[in-house]
């Protein structure tokens, strides 16, 4: 759907492609930004028009496209494009692309074109696992991040040749949901936010666990609203229903102490900490190597539990200066003054900073569902009720998050 103001103002957007067979991709990259409401200019390099030629662009973009640096005379076209770009996106960014964007080489229009540009600058590599892995790409890869390039993928998936691993484009409509983020609140670019989502699954055997109902979907929602707004987010994750959002980086962790593990790991380096993820409070004392027969159980079963560590207390222990840490209440009281003080009780024992109080069930409060929180604050007598789907919350939840 295209809104009223860029129906007015169209964002403009310079699509480069270089030469990866997943240029083929970036023809639907470039239809779902069109469809949002972008002024599109495609820069496809020579190597690119071996795969997609330039009526193939000049159609999909409704623009005409001037591959060559010296094709429009009229003006100085690299340094008009720069100019006018909200976004340059370059999709897909193969090896060579990259070398070149780090080295600030200008032997083409896109390369000229991205010098010429004060324009965020979004990035989708591809290309196979050998060469995304190799050091010089790597070494790319960290001074393009270094100097606020922003970039999307490789994911994990089928490539060239019928091998698969780490070196896939990403998404178009990733790609595209990205750049419409970056055109629009920027005001958490700078901050790294940690967050856990789903839920954590306790071994009893091979076979059986003991988990619970949370499908991710919040964590999630978070995870890519903080995406949106310019923050740098890690993922922690245990099971989940929903895909990873793009931009992120997943780390799994299906228990609680692997959980533990990689939230206390990576918390010192993190300006915001969100424990959204349902974790486990009992976990099974001993895990049987085998599968535990019905016939060795008899007809009751009362495998011993212990406590699993209470990760929002140990983060909430040793959290930094300017650090802002956010739990989730889970409460099944029926009474709204019962549900209320549990959370407040939680909000002081744990040293947080923010509680969402959330009523779950059976059939409540799972999946993206239409849902009410209450949000409660450290420094503020006040709360917020926010109500709607977990997607709109968690927005809401950033948004509210954004000066504290």
């Amino acid at each position: 759907m295209v809104d009223a103001d860029q129906a007015r103002n169209p964002p403009v957007i310079v699509v480069g492609v270089t030469g990866g067979i997943a240029a083929y991709k970036s023809v639907t990259l470039v239809r779902e930004l069109v469809r949002r409401g972008a002024d599109v200019t495609v820069i496809p390099t020579a190597s690119a028009l071996r795969f997609v030629g330039v009526a193939t662009w000049e159609a999909i973009s409704r623009n005409p496209v001037q591959p060559g640096l010296f094709d429009g005379v009229a003006e100085v076209r690299h340094v008009a494009l720069g100019q006018r770009a909200d976004l340059v996106v370059i999709a897909p960014a193969t090896a060579h692309a990259l070398a070149q964007l780090a080295g600030g080489f200008a032997a083409d229009l896109l390369g000229t074109t991205v010098l010429a540009s004060k324009a965020p600058l979004l990035v989708a590599p591809a290309m196979h696992t050998e060469m995304w892995d190799n050091p010089a790409v790597q070494h790319n890869v960290a001074t393009l991040s270094d100097r606020g390039v922003h970039l999307i993928g490789p994911i994990t998936g089928e490539l060239t040749g019928g091998d698969s691993g780490v070196g896939r484009m990403a998404e178009p409509l990733d790609i595209a949901e990205r750049a419409f983020g970056l055109l629009g609140d920027q005001s958490w670019s700078g901050r790294r936010v940690l967050i856990s989502a789903g839920g954590t699954r306790e071994a009893i055997d091979p076979v059986r666990f003991i988990g619970n109902r949370s499908t991710g979907v919040m964590g999630v929602a978070l995870a890519r609203a903080a995406i949106q707004r310019g923050a740098s987010v890690t993922l922690v994750h245990a099971h989940l229903e929903v895909p990873l959002p793009a931009g992120v980086v997943g780390i799994s962790a299906g228990t609680a102490a692997q959980m533990r593990d990689a939230m206390v790991s990576h918390a010192p380096d993190s300006d915001v900490i969100i424990m959204a993820a349902a974790v486990a409070d009992w976990v099974p004392e001993t895990v049987s190597d085998t599968k535990i027969a019905k016939r060795d159980i008899g007809e009751t079963w009362a495998p011993v539990l212990v406590r699993a560590p209470d990760i929002l207390a140990e983060l909430g222990a040793v959290k930094g200066p300017g650090q802002l840490l956010v739990g989730f209440a889970a409460e099944t009281a029926s009474k709204a003054s019962e549900r209320e003080a549990s959370a407040r009780a939680k909000l002081a024992s744990k040293n947080a900073d923010v509680i969402l109080l959330n009523t779950v069930g059976e059939a409540v409060g799972f999946g993206d569902v239409e849902t009410a929180v209450t949000i409660f604050f450290n420094a503020s007598p006040q709360s917020l009720l926010v109500e709607g789907t977990k997607t709109s919350i968690a927005e809401r939840l950033v948004e509210a998050l954004q000066d504290r």
